[in-house]
C-alpha cells in the first residue's frame, strides 16, 4: 500500500499543509463552562505533531445563549474561551500543524443527559429537530440576523487569533442543516421554501458574512452531509442536478472547500457512478473537497456512539479514489481520536501498528 500522494503538499489561499490528512471534527466534552483548558491544548498538539496536516477542532459554538445543549462544549466566544483557544493554536503551530475552529451553532436539540439546559430555548426556522418534535421556538428574522453576525464574529476572531482557516458547520442536523432539511424548516417567509435552493437562503447569508469578515484570501471550509441523525436514510440533493442546484451558490457565496460528511466514504452518492459525497461535490463545483466517513476503520461512527468497537483496515479503496481525483483531502476522525499517531504511522507504512478504536476513547481525551 503506497500511501506517498496522501503525503503531498496542499495550498489554497490561507491554508499551507503539509499533506492531505484532516482531523476531522469531533465531539469532545472537556471544556469546563465552555473555556478549552490546558489538556484540551495539548490533546491538538499531539495530533500535530503526529503528523496531522490540518486540524479541524471540535464543533465550538458561536455566541447565542442557545447555541450549545452542553455545558462542555467549548465557545468560541468570550475573553476567557478566545483566550483557550489562543493557547491550542499556539501549541499547534509550534508542533509544526494548521488548524481551523469548526463554528458551530446547535440550533433545536435535546435537553441534554446531564440535565443542564440553556438560558433562553433552543432555536431553530421552526422550534423542532425532527418531525414532531418541538422543543425549542422558532426564531424571527431579527433572531436570524443575530445569528448571521454571530457566525461572522467567530470567523472574524478565528483569523485573529492565527488560525489557518475557518469551518462552517452546515451538516448532521444543527442549525444550518435545519434550515436545509423539510423536514425541520417549515417556514413560509424567504427562509423556507419547498425547495432545497430557497432553504438554502440562510446558509448562503451565513458564508456571505463569514466571507466579508475574514476577507478573499482566507480559507472558508464548510461542512455538509445529506444524512441526518433523525433520518439516516435522507438525501437533501436526490440527484445531481438537485445537488448541483444546492451546492453551486453556497460555492459563489464564498466556500472554498467542501467537507462532505457520509457515514462510509466508499458507498456511492447515487446510482450510476461509484463517486461518494466528496467525488460529486468537486466535480459539479470545482471547488476542492473532503471526503470523510469511517477512514482506517472497520465500522462507522454510529456505531461507535452505540458502543461499538473497530479495527483497522485497509486504505487501498481510498488511496484509489484520491488517486483518481475525486477529492483533494481526507478527514480522519475516530482512527485519529484513539491514536495521536496515527498519521505518521501510515506515512511510514507501519500499518501493523495501527490501532482499532475502543468506545472508551469518547469518554477521554488520548495523549499517547
Amino acid at each position: 500500500m503506497n500511501t506517498d500522494s496522501l503525503f503531498r503538499p496542499f495550498s489554497l489561499k490561507s491554508l499551507n499543509i503539509k499533506n492531505r490528512i484532516v482531523m476531522a471534527p469531533m465531539t469532545r466534552s472537556f471544556s469546563p463552562n465552555g473555556v478549552p483548558t490546558s489538556d484540551v491544548a495539548l490533546y491538538y498538539r499531539k495530533r500535530a505533531e503526529g503528523e496531522v496536516g490540518l486540524i479541524l477542532s471540535e464543533g465550538t459554538v458561536i455566541n447565542r445563549p442557545s447555541s450549545s445543549n452542553d455545558a462542555n462544549v467549548p465557545h468560541f466566544y468570550g475573553t476567557e474561551a478566545l483566550a483557550g483557544w489562543q493557547q491550542v493554536i499556539n501549541n499547534v503551530h509550534e508542533a509544526g500543524g494548521a488548524m481551523g475552529p469548526q463554528i458551530w451553532h446547535m440550533g433545536v436539540m435535546d435537553n441534554h443527559a446531564s440535565g443542564w439546559v440553556p438560558p433562553v430555548p433552543f432555536e431553530g426556522p421552526s422550534g423542532i429537530n425532527r418531525p414532531g418534535n418541538n422543543n425549542g421556538k422558532t426564531m424571527t428574522e431579527s433572531d436570524i440576523a443575530d445569528v448571521i453576525a454571530a457566525f461572522g464574529q467567530a470567523a472574524a476572531d478565528a483569523k485573529q487569533l492565527g488560525f489557518d482557516c475557518v469551518e462552517i458547520h452546515g451538516a448532521h442536523g444543527y442549525l444550518i442543516d435545519q434550515f436545509f432539511w423539510e423536514g425541520t424548516n417549515l417556514r413560509t417567509d424567504s427562509y423556507g421554501g419547498k425547495t432545497l435552493p430557497e432553504r438554502s437562503r440562510f446558509a448562503i447569508e451565513v458564508i456571505k458574512e463569514v466571507r466579508k469578515r475574514v476577507g478573499d484570501d482566507f480559507a472558508v471550509i464548510i461542512r455538509l452531509s445529506q444524512f441526518k441523525p433523525a433520518a439516516y436514510d435522507n438525501k437533501l440533493a436526490a440527484t445531481p442536478q438537485e445537488m448541483e442546484a444546492w451546492l453551486t451558490p453556497l460555492a459563489d457565496a464564498g466556500i472554498d472547500i467542501f467537507h462532505c460528511s457520509q457515514r462510509r466514504f466508499w458507498e456511492p452518492e447515487f446510482n450510476d457512478s461509484d463517486l461518494n459525497f466528496a467525488g460529486w461535490a468537486k466535480k459539479l463545483t470545482g471547488k476542492a473537497t473532503i471526503t470523510v466517513g469511517s477512514v482506517g476503520l472497520s465500522g462507522d461512527f454510529f456505531g461507535a456512539f452505540a458502543g461499538e468497537s473497530s479495527q483497522a483496515s485497509s486504505l487501498d479503496e481510498l488511496l484509489r479514489r484520491y488517486d483518481r481525483g475525486d477529492f483533494d483531502l481526507v478527514a480522519v476522525g475516530r482512527a485519529l481520536l484513539s491514536d495521536p499517531q496515527w498519521t505518521k504511522k501510515v506515512h511510514q507504512g507501519h500499518n501493523e501498528q495501527l490501532k482499532g478504536f475502543s468506545p472508551a476513547a469518547l469518554g477521554q481525551l488520548v495523549m499517547e
